[in-house]
């Protein structure tokens, strides 16, 4: 029971942060979390651990837990290994790709369409980031999807911080064209698609923007 608990204040807080409901640098305060979840301080304490292991909160001796702050230097590490993973990813799809593969990619790429038409900002960003950790999962590779989703929940924080509300418009035409060169079997052109894809992302980030700002109580009821 209390292994749920904290699983489940993990899977919220998360969702928080990837969601962007929660701000880099919000402070994680565990009795406010306690109180909102009806669970103990100890189970909140658990799961900022867990947190903390997957760099999306920043424990801080005195002064308690954070939601996590990436430098612009993470920011490029992360979109390196980005690029590294995905593109061999991509390449070993191409060469498993299957009708039924390709018609689960088409179908995300649709919802993702219904959710930027809609204005729906936490589905569309959710969405967006998932569209990678599909392929993975379609290739039947739980540890490349385990490994791209916690890269892609650490994405989440750098787009928050550093990226303009106008960037990633682009993203759901890329993901479209990226399926098309897989349904096509193009391997070179549907790996150049997404190391461009990666590129225009980290492209758009603006690592001189002020950091925002948030409350906890909303976030987590939003």
């Amino acid at each position: 029971m209390e292994s749920s608990s904290t699983s489940a204040i993990v899977e919220a807080l998360t969702r928080a942060i990837v969601e962007h409901r929660l701000q880099p640098g919000t402070k994680l305060a565990e009795q406010k979390l306690a109180d909102h979840f009806g669970v103990s301080r100890t189970l909140v304490r658990q799961a900022l651990f867990q947190l903390a292991q997957n760099r999306l909160v920043t424990l801080a001796p005195a002064r308690g837990a954070f939601v996590a702050t990436p430098s612009a230097e993470e920011a490029r590490q992360v979109f390196a290994v980005r690029r590294m993973l995905e593109s061999e990813m991509t390449r070993a799809f191409v060469r498993q790709v299957t009708p039924a593969k390709l018609r689960a990619l088409r179908t995300h790429v649709a919802a993702e369409k219904a959710a930027v038409g809609s204005q729906d900002a936490s589905s569309r960003t959710e969405l967006l980031g998932d569209f990678h950790v599909r392929m993975a999962e379609l290739m039947g590779n739980e540890v490349l999807a385990q490994m791209l989703g916690d890269l892609i929940s650490r994405c989440a924080l750098i787009t928050l911080m550093y990226q303009s509300a106008s960037a990633a418009e682009h993203s759901h035409e890329e993901h479209a064209a990226i399926v098309a060169a897989l349904a096509a079997r193009d391997e070179e052109r549907a790996v150049q698609l997404m190391q461009s894809h990666l590129e225009h992302v980290e492209a758009s980030l603006a690592f001189d923007r002020k950091r925002p700002a948030s409350d906890l109580a909303a976030a987590l009821t939003s």
